[in-house]
């Protein structure tokens, strides 16, 4: 239907294992508040925005004694942690079954390739906008927006999903619905709500 709502969808700890807690910190043997603590100042944000390469990222991320990072042994690691939550692809299978259109919203450098590769996250839904790409992080209202206007749909027809509340409230001021990611099964009864899915 020309008027369904269109999903947009965080990715990491919504529908993706996010591998900061762990697997990160036991990879540079930090604990994370030291990781944190003694990482660049801007080096991620830039990362993220795609205004830094990657090599370069490696290479400033972490000061000596600390870094510079071993970029492919640090992918490695991401490719083998990187894993659907609980229930996720099941929730997407069903979505992408019933015709949904979905789209990937994200703040994620150009890592979200490894995801792809271990994932195959693009049979369920396009990677349309990742923030290295698009220039723009949430919560800024011009990720939002700017993904309706490309889309070429109202903001109100836009249903955006995150499991950060901050990003969720920047999404509603632009007139989109959103809705905070606790659990797949939560997410299933918020899309039923929403006309979404049905029972």
């Amino acid at each position: 239907m020309s008027d369904s709502p269109i999903l947009l969808l965080d990715v990491m700890s919504t529908l993706v294992y996010d591998p900061i807690a762990r697997e990160i910190p036991n990879f540079f043997d930090l604990p994370l508040p030291k990781l944190f603590e003694v990482k660049h100042p801007s080096a991620w944000v830039d990362f993220e925005h795609g205004d830094l390469a990657e090599d370069d990222f490696y290479g400033i991320f972490l000061p000596p004694p600390y870094g510079p990072v071993d970029g492919e042994r640090l992918k490695a690691v991401l490719h083998d942690a990187y894993r659907w939550l609980d229930g996720i692809e099941a929730l997407l299978t069903d979505l992408h079954a019933a015709g949904i259109p979905m789209h990937t919203l994200s703040n994620y450098p150009v890592w979200y390739e490894i995801i792809e590769s271990s994932l195959n996250l693009s049979r369920f839904l396009p990677w349309t906008f990742v923030s290295c790409h698009t220039g723009v992080r949430k919560p800024h209202p011009e990720a939002y927006l700017g993904a309706a206007s490309t889309l070429g749909v109202d903001p109100a027809r836009c249903i955006f999903v995150d499991d950060r509340l901050k990003n969720c409230e920047a999404a509603r001021r632009t007139g989109m619905r959103a809705i905070v990611f606790e659990s797949a099964a939560q997410l299933r009864e918020e899309l039923v709500f929403h006309g979404v899915l049905q029972r």
